[in-house]
């Protein structure tokens, strides 16, 4: 009995896992009043694309930091919904009721597509297979010449909901966004949860036990990769409804490595880490921009250092600061 109450309290949540997103949702929804009692108001903007691309790299963290697959083609996912987005409103469909199953359905078959090819290697092979197919998704965007081809395509107007103009009002829009990561966070928390979670930590961790176990290693895997492309197709929709924009920009591989390095940020295999990363690497972003046109000079070395120094990102930092259920039972 001693050990199996020893063994639950290991897998019981932290502290950490249980205060940490409530803590940083609520700092997200108290920061536009704030913002606008402060006179800057250009926050909510900047917070608004934070959000989006939290989105982005939530979805990346589930299959790498749980499932361990290191994408380098996950940006695509973000611009096929970009993109569809635009192309929709530009045909005369402005609806995201009819955009999001449109998007959610092309990220579904790209995911399966590419996926079913990629997940049949492992390792450098499979990071240079996902970088090949976001590359070939960067190329047919700008092959896209009725949609401003290379110049990208500037939306007429911001999508509608139900017929009504919700996206144009920056503060509901701010809003929209933020519920729909906190239900993107619910979603893949409780997928990580799940039984299919499980089983697809533990193909990262011993594929080859499970597969002797029964388990169809490559379905899970590849099943989580759909998921996650969903997701960031999802990210898709709302950043070009925020930007008003959609270039092919959107799907190029240093945007990929931008949401990797979120991700690691904020720790790997934490999902509310994967927020926490991003935030914190667009909001430094933003603030070493502003003091030197030379900034990324400054930005890359601070990544290294803070990688070669911390263990387990943001979230790690926070979870040893605080203690644990049951240390002190």
């Amino acid at each position: 009995m001693a050990l199996t109450g020893a063994h639950m309290n290991r897998n019981m949540p932290t502290m950490a896992e249980r205060l940490a997103p409530l803590i940083l949702f609520a700092l997200l929804a108290l920061a536009p009043p704030l913002a606008y009692a402060l006179g800057a108001g250009h926050w909510v903007s900047l917070l608004t694309r934070v959000m989006i691309l939290a989105i982005a790299a939530l979805s990346l963290d589930f299959i790498l930091g749980i499932g361990g697959m290191v994408s380098f083609g996950h940006a695509a996912f973000v611009g096929i919904g970009a993109y569809m987005a635009g192309i929709l409103g530009h045909e005369g469909f402005g609806d995201v009721l009819i955009a999001l199953p449109v998007v959610l359905v092309c990220c579904a078959v790209y995911g399966a597509f590419t996926g079913a090819i990629s997940l049949r290697t492992q390792g450098v092979a499979f990071i240079m297979i996902t970088l090949a197919f976001g590359q070939m998704a960067y190329f047919f965007a700008q092959s896209l010449y009725r949609y401003g081809g290379d110049d990208g395509l500037t939306l007429a107007s911001r999508s509608t909901v139900a017929g009504l103009k919700l996206f144009d009002n920056k503060l509901v829009f701010f809003y929209i966004v933020l519920g729909v990561l906190i239900l993107a966070y619910l979603i893949v928390r409780a997928l990580a949860a799940s039984r299919f979670g499980r089983a697809l930590l533990a193909c990262r961790d011993n594929a080859t036990r499970m597969a002797s176990l029964g388990y169809d290693v490559f379905r899970i895997r590849l099943t989580a990769f759909v998921i996650s492309g969903m997701v960031a197709g999802v990210a898709g929709i709302l950043m070009a409804n925020h930007t008003e924009f959609v270039s092919p920009a959107y799907t190029a591989w240093q945007r990929s490595g931008e949401f990797i390095f979120m991700v690691i940020i904020g720790g790997l295999g934490s999902l509310w880490g994967a927020v926490a990363g991003a935030a914190a690497f667009l909001l430094i972003e933003e603030g070493l921009s502003g003091l030197t046109e030379h900034w990324k000079g400054i930005f890359g070395p601070l990544i290294i250092l803070f990688v070669l120094f911390t263990r387990g990102g943001l979230s790690g930092l926070i979870d040893r600061a605080l203690p644990r259920r049951g240390d002190h039972d």
